[in-house]
């Protein structure tokens, strides 16, 4: 069955999950020739390994707290919290408590 994706106009809801974080699982939300949105889901202790996007990128904690490896060091995402990457920065994730954030990427390749 094929992802169904928000449509220009859609209201997108957000908010964190609480207590239904458990239920959940990383899914995306929007895509477009642009901009892809997604909401990752990580159960604590669960971990997304080094790997990077080809454009660039933020994070936004929604809920729990995330651990985020860069070239740069360890930062610890809470909610609220946003970190910008810059296309093709090598990353990768640990949920410290279950969380979930949102994931917006631009897919329009940087200029050589």
């Amino acid at each position: 069955m094929a992802q169904v994706h928000a449509a220009s106009g859609d209201i997108i809801d957000i908010r964190p999950l609480g207590e239904a974080l458990p239920q959940h699982r990383t899914a995306a939300i929007l895509k477009s020739d642009q901009l892809e949105l997604l909401r990752i889901v990580l159960a604590a202790g669960q971990t997304l390994k080094q790997h990077n996007a080809p454009g660039e990128m933020t994070v936004l904690c929604l809920e729990g707290e995330i651990e985020f490896s860069t070239s740069s060091g360890i930062h610890l995402l809470v909610p609220g919290q946003l970190i910008h990457l810059a296309a093709g920065e090598p990353h990768s994730l640990t949920a410290r408590q279950s969380a979930s954030a949102l994931v917006t990427l631009c897919l329009i390749k940087p200029r050589s």
